[in-house]
């Protein structure tokens, strides 16, 4: 049992850490090129959420076999598993989204 909370933990700030610091370094090189760093920081944020779930997954097709395999030989604790897990990762992307919403307001906030 202590597995299963640890990959919970792991899910979530695997997701959470894809979509702050693909923002962060996409906010960075939009500096270099001379963009908007904030506007490049949501789009890539708001574009890369279901990436940060599979990197956080390992994978998309590991998550869907073992979901697979457990509702045709009958493993329900294992469906249940994949889903939060499935789950868990989906709340940390948009966590990482909703922070760099966040510092978005925050800089429009100090800019006026």
């Amino acid at each position: 049992m202590t597995n299963f909370w640890s990959n919970l933990i792991y899910n979530f700030l695997i997701a959470f850490g894809v979509i702050l610091g693909a923002s962060v370094l996409a906010g960075m090189g939009a500096i270099f090129n001379n963009h908007p760093p904030m506007k490049t920081m949501l789009n890539v944020a708001r574009s890369i959420k279901i990436w940060a779930v599979a990197v956080a997954l390992g994978g998309t097709v590991t998550s869907f076999e073992a979901i697979d395999q457990g509702l045709w030989k009958g493993e329900i604790k294992s469906v249940v598993k994949q889903l939060a897990y499935i789950l868990v990762a989906l709340v940390g992307a948009n966590v990482g989204y909703s922070l760099i919403k966040l510092i978005q307001r925050c800089r429009d906030l100090w800019i006026d």
